[in-house]
């Protein structure tokens, strides 16, 4: 047996954790950029399966990954229930109808209007939601309204939909894997973010309408047919109520989301189920299950990152100069994974974060910074969530496109003066 000296044996170890951390780079950069346009949850999960075959990551460490996303694997399958049951009732339609006639002819009042529904769809649906379901809604309305550009109101589909994503906890899943078992009760939660909140949707709104006031002038069709609201779709209207009600009262108590998101998802699909004597099978297949699997790819890959030492390298390195300069070391790290979210995509960077925060000893200010920085940053480009990935597919599904470059010009505009807004309400906070 060949002698092996510490050395060696050093190196050995950095070869393997450099080979573990660049296919974790090439994992997350297919799921971005999906090359051949093969569906990102492909890449997820063929990359953390070659890291438990190749011996990368035991095959116990990869369960354990699995394990930790179970909490968002259940909010986001309730989640996608809700939505969608709602969605094939009708009700996002009717409430973009709703929009259209009583905007009264006015494009201006129809942006606000539909930036409002916008707003409500995220805060307690979350930002998929508005993304996935919110979109079609409000290309059919603007087609009927016959608005000169329906542009404003597809940007807002994809604008709010970060802009108020940390309104409340259930408001993102990246809010759940930021925070992990440490989330905040809903008290907590509105006294660190309601204000930042509010900042970073006011800006937006008014800077997305400022850049699109060209393609709102003249006046829309006031005489939208507001479509009668089905049985089925009354029903999804009690169930998204009485599941907001459920879920902020968890949050309330410091419960996991999990659960009760999945739970509310089941009993609204059912009830609409038996209200509308419909088959549930197609409610079902329409939801978006790979996402799940995607999820769970990326929780393997960060528990990979986690077990080379890059966690506590990272922790070693960061945690002092946070503790020493917490008012700087918030605002800077706001802003670096704003930027990096646009380059990694905010659902790993904010799996990463999370790992981070729960390992180190860090301020409140720079936990609520690293928050507001992977929520607000994916404004910047069409790389930066999942919700605007998927907001990209609605449009092409419906015949649409929406060029990268163009959404970076509107992106540079309106992300940093909101991420900039809600930093400053974040290092304002007497509590702070």
């Amino acid at each position: 047996m060949p002698f092996r000296t510490p050395e060696h044996h050093s190196m050995t170890l950095s070869l393997l954790h450099i080979v573990t951390w660049a296919i974790s780079g090439l994992t997350v950069f297919g799921v971005i950029f999906r090359p051949g346009q093969w569906p990102e949850w492909i890449f997820a999960v063929a990359g953390a399966l070659l890291l438990v075959v190749t011996g990368l990551l035991p095959w116990r460490e990869g369960l354990a990954g699995v394990e930790a996303g179970i909490d968002v694997y259940l909010f986001l399958a309730g989640m996608m229930l809700l939505a969608e049951t709602a969605r094939r009732e009708g009700l996002f339609t009717y409430l973009a109808a709703y929009a259209a006639r009583s905007a009264r002819g006015s494009p201006r009042r129809l942006f606000t209007l539909v930036y409002l529904i916008g707003t409500l769809v995220t805060v307690f649906l979350s930002n998929d939601a508005t993304a996935v379901v919110l979109t079609p809604a409000v290309i059919a309305v603007t087609r009927a309204a016959k608005v000169a550009s329906p542009i404003p109101y597809l940007l807002i589909c994809a604008f709010v939909a970060n802009a108020a994503s940390f309104v409340l906890p259930i408001s993102n899943p990246a809010n759940l894997v930021v925070f992990g078992a440490h989330l905040p009760p809903l008290g907590e939660w509105l006294g660190r973010f309601a204000l930042p909140s509010v900042l970073a949707i006011l800006a937006t709104f008014f800077i997305l309408r400022w850049n699109q006031g060209d393609n709102l002038s003249g006046t829309t069709d006031s005489n939208v047919e507001i479509p009668t609201l089905s049985l089925g779709g009354r029903i999804a209207a009690i169930g998204l109520v009485l599941a907001s009600l459920v879920l902020l009262g968890s949050s309330a108590l410091g419960l996991e989301l999990g659960w009760p998101t999945l739970i509310a998802g089941l009993l609204t699909a059912l009830a609409v189920t038996l209200g509308e004597r419909s088959n549930p099978l197609p409610l079902v297949k329409e939801i978006s299950w790979d996402t799940l699997a995607m999820v769970a790819g990326l929780f393997v890959i960060v528990r990979a990152l986690e077990v080379s030492g890059l966690q506590a390298t990272l922790v070693g390195a960061l945690q002092g100069p946070l503790n020493a300069s917490p008012d700087s070391g918030a605002f800077l790290s706001g802003v670096a994974l704003a930027f990096g979210t646009n380059l990694t995509n905010n659902l790993p960077l904010g799996l990463m974060t999370g790992a981070f925060t729960n390992a180190a000893e860090l301020p409140q200010q720079v936990v609520n910074a690293i928050l507001i920085g992977i929520d607000i940053g994916p404004n910047l480009s069409v790389t930066g969530s999942l919700a605007t990935i998927l907001w990209l597919s609605a449009l092409r599904r419906e015949g649409l496109s929406f060029g990268a470059l163009n959404f970076l010009r509107i992106g540079a505009l309106v992300m940093p003066p909101a991420l900039v807004l809600a930093l400053l309400a974040v290092l304002l906070q007497p509590w702070s």
